[in-house]
């Protein structure tokens, strides 16, 4: 899709400082590391929550060696996630809401900032359609809580134009998506979802959907 390609590069290109990009090996960030390909200057980066499937670290290589890049892990503070795992063990997150809030904040939320620290603008991969919390999502916003840029690149893609361009493009995709999956994050917290069920509902599955963010996303 050579608009989405050059609308993004028009917007970089006008970019004064640090890009970083965050992928979480969904397929939007492997449609978007095919995008970025030719773009120089920007930090790849994912979190590394210590609680993802095992798959992801093996694709986390993979797409290393797809792209010729190097996606720089973030870490969570070891001392946090200690007293985290004393307090809520395994799966003591799907208790509460505020439980869950927690233990994405110590894992993802205080990484990101480190990420995000000193960066002039942030790639994702949101797209509107994927839950009724991004349904308002631009192709660029100004996040008020990390003060930067954040741009959306594929914000308006549907479904079926993602995996189109995906296979178009013979990019490879997070070898869970065969096994049923259709949003991938840490192992607790996902879960594979039936024929016909929106793509978000193995996130958090035992929340409400207008709850179904880690806080890495949500404004102010």
């Amino acid at each position: 899709m050579l608009y989405e390609r050059d609308r993004l590069y028009d917007i970089l290109n006008e970019i004064k400082g640090a890009i970083g990009f965050s992928c979480s090996y969904q397929a939007e960030d492997i449609a978007l590391l095919h995008l970025l390909k030719d773009h120089d200057n920007i930090e790849i980066f994912t979190l590394e929550t210590l609680k993802h499937f095992h798959q992801s670290e093996t694709f986390h290589n993979e797409i290393e060696r797809f792209f010729n890049v190097k996606i720089i892990k973030y870490y969570p503070d070891q001392s946090e996630v200690k007293e985290l795992e004393t307090e809520l063990g395994d799966y003591g997150m799907r208790e509460s809401l505020e439980k869950r809030r927690l233990c994405c904040d110590i894992r993802k939320v205080r990484p990101l900032e480190r990420a995000l620290k000193n960066k002039s603008a942030w790639i994702t991969g949101l797209r509107a359609a994927q839950s009724i919390t991004r349904a308002n999502l631009q192709l660029v916003e100004y996040d008020e809580k990390y003060r930067l840029l954040k741009i959306n690149p594929i914000f308006d893609w549907s479904e079926k134009e993602l995996y189109d361009y995906i296979a178009q493009n013979d990019l490879p995709l997070h070898p869970l998506y065969a096994e049923g999956f259709k949003s991938i994050g840490c192992e607790p917290c996902t879960r594979a979802v039936a024929e016909g069920e929106d793509i978000r509902s193995g996130r958090w599955w035992w929340e409400n959907p207008e709850h179904k963010e880690c806080g890495l996303h949500i404004k102010g």
